[in-house]
């Protein structure tokens, strides 16, 4: 058996083994049989950090092991990495060792690559960054870009040098349609974007026919929101990290998507809002009233839905829960099971050969 070979079905045996894991787990709620989204066994990984380890007059890629976070050991590839950030890892690593201005004091490189092709680099120092070294990362950015559109980035403490600038355009395909979206270097990203066309896929086949208007609660830049608000008449977004709301608006134009409106708040402020706890400011151009919502999508962090979320979820017709954590799914829908059945269950696998598991499920409000 050959090496692909033995990856291959190692990566199929885990992946069942996460299957089996979630369907037990849910399996007090009468889940359905999980629709299970893999992903490729390599290259699938679109951003990567590698620290710069220096021995001599020498740099090279390091990385941690779990549990030995003293000790990196020297990396010359990253095969979860995209192809892109294979492509680019050799030639930037050289031109980091012939030229010492660049090499010295630098502690970590980070990627961002789109399945578009374009990528950002981005060069983080314990030194200040001189206009001398900002026209010898130029030079380096030039070379680069023969073999795509690169741009990087210096950082260092209290500074920021953007060559020409700090984001990406990224191409999702979503069934027949193509979205667009800018991606921004300290950004929150899916990190499995052949995985993230699945998910959104799923998302919107699944909410066809639900109509009437959308509540989405952590939209980030806009990710599901733009392909969902196909499906509804109106979509209202809530969002509180300031770069993702700027994204999110930015990317509604890139889409020629006019249906959206979004509101930078935290969910808890928001669920404050509808159950009239609070008034806010910032939507004071939102008239709440006139909203019809059937469906509440909510894609929150490892923790899980805030209380104050889960309280009014329960008012909504359909909810969509993307969720990271598939223990705090599991607690979430144990205050949701009273109002709401599971109608679709899926496995998006954005983390292959980890224990970390992406999934999503649709929920039907119960009869009266």
């Amino acid at each position: 058996m050959t090496m692909p070979q033995r990856q291959a079905e190692s990566y199929a045996q885990q992946l069942s083994q996460k299957a089996y894991y979630l369907q037990e787990l849910l399996s007090q709620f009468q889940a359905p049989e999980a629709e299970i989204f893999d992903s490729p066994p390599a290259g699938f990984r679109m951003r990567a950090e590698f620290k710069i380890w220096h021995q001599e007059q020498t740099a090279s890629y390091a990385m941690y092991r779990p549990g030995e976070y003293k000790k990196p050991y020297s990396i010359e590839d990253f095969p979860p990495g995209s192809d892109l950030i294979n492509q680019l890892m050799p030639p930037l690593l050289e031109a980091i060792n012939r030229t010492p201005l660049l090499r010295l004091k630098l502690f970590q490189a980070e990627f961002l690559t789109t399945l578009s092709g374009e990528a950002v680099i981005t060069l983080i120092y314990h030194k200040h960054l001189t206009d001398e070294w900002e026209a010898t990362a130029r030079e380096l950015q030039q070379s680069l870009r023969t073999l795509a559109p690169v741009y990087l980035i210096g950082r260092s403490r209290k500074q920021k040098r953007v060559l020409d600038r700090d984001y990406v355009i990224e191409t999702l395909k979503v069934g027949s349609r193509e979205f667009r979206y800018q991606q921004i270097e300290t950004g929150f990203t899916q990190p499995n974007a052949q995985v993230c066309q699945k998910m959104l896929s799923w998302a919107v086949k699944h909410t066809e026919e639900f109509g009437g208007d959308l509540l989405e609660l952590y939209c980030g830049n806009g990710n599901f929101t733009l392909p969902l608000a196909q499906n509804f008449k109106r979509v209202l977004a809530t969002e509180l990290a300031k770069n993702s709301v700027q994204s999110a608006h930015y990317n509604m134009q890139l889409n020629n998507t006019e249906n959206i409106d979004i509101v930078r708040m935290s969910s808890e402020e928001f669920a404050q809002a509808w159950r009239g706890v609070r008034p806010f400011r910032r939507l004071r151009h939102i008239d709440l009233q006139s909203y019809e919502f059937s469906t509440l999508l909510v894609d929150p962090p490892r923790s899980g839905v805030d209380e104050h979320s889960l309280d009014i979820a329960q008012d909504f017709d359909n909810i969509v829960y993307i969720s990271c954590n598939p223990a705090t799914l599991k607690r979430d829908l144990q205050t949701l099971d009273s109002s709401h059945r599971i109608e679709h269950l899926a496995l998006f696998d954005q983390f292959p050969f980890t224990p970390h598991i992406e999934c999503g499920v649709i929920l039907k409000k119960r009869s009266a």
